[in-house]
């Protein structure tokens, strides 16, 4: 048996879970699953646990907050395996996420300080005509010409949900309310800085529920505050897996290198 074992420290499952507010079975499933080391088994086939495993639980559920379930489980059983390296990898995928997540934030924050008044275009032109324009609002043409787009951009978004437009009750051609012109600026700003129309739709969406953009504030102070705590998470995280890291080495567990990973 491991060392741990000698010294005469034995955990049941049980004894592992109540720790942190788990249930036995979870500690079974986890070890199962790669997320805690092989325990050994007494002559009855009852499971052993020992300090590894406390300290192997505890690295593991300091590092979900940071870097999610699956990715803290993908980590963790490739320490396991002996796959430093590729843990490593996991984690450094983990922080590049966060770091373009930042970003996404800084851009929408600069997209939203750029969202100046716009001037209303006189409605219609030579294909459109003004008869029966909402106040205010502005067709296609004009609105494309302002942002430096074709019409056929503002269309697309539009199929995208992105951009909202009226329809002349008379002519039928798209009308551009004060609205209609927000959701194209804020679109047009985002796809600027190079953004997907997936990821600006959840944004247009919130500044549709919030009812305009400076109740946004609240949002993206929220987002700020997120982005801090999985940072500290990822520092706690990795304080954890250090510590798990030295006591598999003082445990006498297989040396952590790529070629030692079990098939």
């Amino acid at each position: 048996m491991r060392k741990n074992l000698q010294s005469g420290q034995r955990l049941r499952p049980v004894d592992l879970a109540r720790g942190h507010g788990l249930s036995a079975q979870a500690v079974r499933n986890y070890e199962e699953a790669g997320i805690l080391p092989v325990a050994e088994r007494t002559p009855h086939g009852y499971r052993v646990y020992t300090s590894l495993h406390t300290v192997a639980l505890r690295a593991f559920l300091a590092l979900v907050p940071g870097h999610g379930h699956r990715t803290a489980t993908s980590i963790m059983r490739a320490v396991n395996e002996g796959a430093t390296d590729e843990a490593f990898r996991l984690i450094d995928e983990s922080h590049a996420q966060l770091l373009d997540d930042r970003r996404t934030l800084q851009a929408v924050e600069s997209a939203l300080r750029d969202l100046g008044p716009i001037e209303a275009s006189e409605p219609g032109t030579r294909h459109e005509p003004a008869v029966g324009s909402a106040p205010g609002g502005t067709f296609i043409g004009p609105l494309a010409g302002k942002l430096g787009i074709r019409p056929a951009t503002l269309r697309k978004w539009e199929r995208a949900g992105l951009v909202r437009p009226l329809r002349d009750p008379l002519t039928g051609y798209r009308v551009y309310d004060e609205a209609a012109v927000r959701d194209a600026r804020l679109t047009h700003q985002l796809r600027r800085g190079g953004y997907l129309l997936e990821r600006i739709a959840p944004l247009i969406a919130q500044v549709r529920e919030a009812g305009g953009l400076e109740p946004l504030e609240t949002v993206l102070r929220d987002w700020h505050g997120r982005l801090s705590a999985r940072g500290r998470a990822m520092l706690t995280g990795a304080a954890e897996l250090e510590g798990y890291l030295r006591e598999r080495g003082q445990a006498g567990e297989p040396p952590a290198d790529e070629t030692t990973r079990v098939p």
